[in-house]
């Protein structure tokens, strides 16, 4: 999925260069003929889809200046790379003050186009990661943090905006990465508790019998290797919220003191002789069903209605593939940025193929796999070929490609299986062939689509005649002399 550039220009020659080249770079081109067109676009519905804007300076009505002055305090994020055919440091120096991140003389060469517009966007995707994560840091998240573009998604942040403006107990339901506690922390964020303690416990990583001490605390000498006191996690999220993930994993005797801390609101810390008073938002996360739990005798009925007093439930990533796209693109800026590398999105093959998987491990697995795309490509786009073991799973194989068809989804012959034109690049336990072994088949290959015609395997192969026939020889083919169309 491309990213959108507004160009701002009142000449229409300039418009239609400045598409030209931004279009051959990959990217979405958008046009403004002057300042208000510009800023009228911006603040509509259609604003958000821009990514970066080029503006030219001299311009009838509203000038470039003008344009930087009204947008800024809106728009503080988007990057501006302003145009223009006067280059004296004036200007520059001016332009640069009213807000702008990069500063062109025209007629800007592509290769300087290129440079500049990788630069801010990468510069902004920085900062937005930057600005996300402090906010994160502060327990301030926001739900306008979230990817939701499917209909799924928006009803349920919804829900979760009206139960951020109490107190109420919540269980959040959905499958393993999903975003459980991403939604927890932009519910904190959005309510009265934002700016307060968030402590998220994974209840099922907890050793059994460490999990009261965990949750409720210590004394000092309570047990063999208590060494000092020790506040637990109700007390460290005192006056925020305790986020208590895989909840149904609790031990049956542990779940009895967890109802009486909510019921109370209170604990009881191992070794003490008095309680303690707490003062939390409880929202709990589960990736089974506790209601079945609760028949099977393993989640206590008790409790069980205790938590789920707003039961919410985040849908698997399968049921909102609307937002798949939006999510790849903000997977890819955020490693691309990290990585210190120039892409500029994924090829719209490999995006149906990856909004049309199944996603067994939903965000995470997504999230996982854009990384691995990004850190080994070479590309300035992903393709196919960089979501091998997704193309392999997508088509029946396993992980590694196993047993899948012989051709990519795209039908241009991408391989992600064990045979590929006749000859196998995988051995019988699944492993790559050496080298040396698969270039004597791609070898033969050729001469056999050429018919024996050494120039053009040569110049297909792009590499010398001399090598090739070196080549042929060492592996033992046939005499090359004989071939037909080419002088030996």
């Amino acid at each position: 999925m491309a990213q959108s550039i507004l160009i701002v220009d009142d000449d229409p020659t300039q418009r239609r260069i400045l598409e030209s080249v931004i279009g051959s770079l990959g990217y979405r081109t958008v046009v403004a003929s002057d300042g208000r067109e510009a800023l009228e676009l911006l603040r509509s519905p259609r604003g958000a889809e821009i990514d970066l804007m080029l503006l030219d300076l001299m311009m009838p009505g509203i000038n470039g200046m003008a344009v930087i002055g009204e947008l800024r305090p809106e728009k503080p994020n988007l990057p501006i790379i302003v145009l223009t055919s006067h280059g004296s440091v004036a200007t520059v120096v001016q332009s640069m003050q009213a807000g702008a991140n990069d500063f062109i003389v025209k007629p800007a060469s592509p290769e300087r186009l290129q440079v500049s517009i990788q630069n801010a966007l990468k510069l902004r995707t920085l900062a937005g990661e930057v600005s996300r994560l402090s906010r994160k840091a502060d327990n301030r998240s926001r739900f306008s943090d979230l990817i939701a573009k499917s209909l799924v998604m928006r009803q349920t942040i919804m829900l979760a905006e009206r139960a951020a403006q109490s107190n109420i107990p919540i269980l959040i339901e959905g499958e393993s990465g999903v975003g459980k506690e991403v939604m927890s922390r932009a519910i904190q964020g959005a309510s009265d508790r934002a700016g307060k303690p968030f402590v998220a416990v994974n209840c099922g990583a907890i050793p059994e019998n460490l999990v009261e001490s965990t949750l409720f605390g210590h004394e000092k000498g309570a047990f063999t290797g208590a060494a000092t006191k020790r506040d637990g996690k109700f007390q460290e999220a005192s006056g925020g919220t305790l986020f208590l993930d895989e909840v149904g994993e609790l031990p049956l005797n542990m779940q009895v003191k967890l109802l009486r801390a909510i019921q109370e609101g209170e604990v009881d810390p191992v070794g003490s002789t008095r309680p303690v008073k707490v003062d939390i938002r409880l929202i709990s996360a589960t990736n089974r069903n506790l209601q079945q739990l609760v028949g099977e005798g393993k989640f206590r009925e008790d409790l069980f209605y205790r938590l789920n007093v707003f039961p919410l439930t985040l849908p698997p990533l399968r049921e909102r593939r609307e937002d798949i796209p939006e999510m790849i693109q903000y997977f890819v800026q955020k490693f691309a940025a990290e990585e210190g590398k120039t892409l500029r999105g994924v090829e719209s093959s490999a995006i149906d193929m990856l909004v049309n998987y199944k996603w067994p491990g939903n965000v995470r697995q997504l999230e996982n796999a854009v990384y691995r795309a990004v850190v080994l490509s070479d590309r300035e786009v992903l393709t196919l070929h960089d979501f091998p073991q997704i193309v392999g799973l997508a088509s029946g194989g396993d992980a590694y490609g196993r047993g899948a068809p012989e051709r990519g989804a795209d039908g241009e012959g991408l391989y992600v299986g064990k045979s590929l034109d006749g000859f196998s690049v995988l051995d019988d336990d699944g492993h790559i062939r050496p080298l040396e072994e698969v270039e004597g088949d791609m070898i033969r290959l050729a001469m056999e689509k050429y018919n024996n015609h050494m120039s053009e395997i040569a110049r297909r192969l792009r590499i010398g005649r001399s090598t090739l026939y070196r080549k042929v020889r060492d592996l033992g083919f046939d005499n090359p002399d004989a071939e037909t169309g080419d002088a030996a």
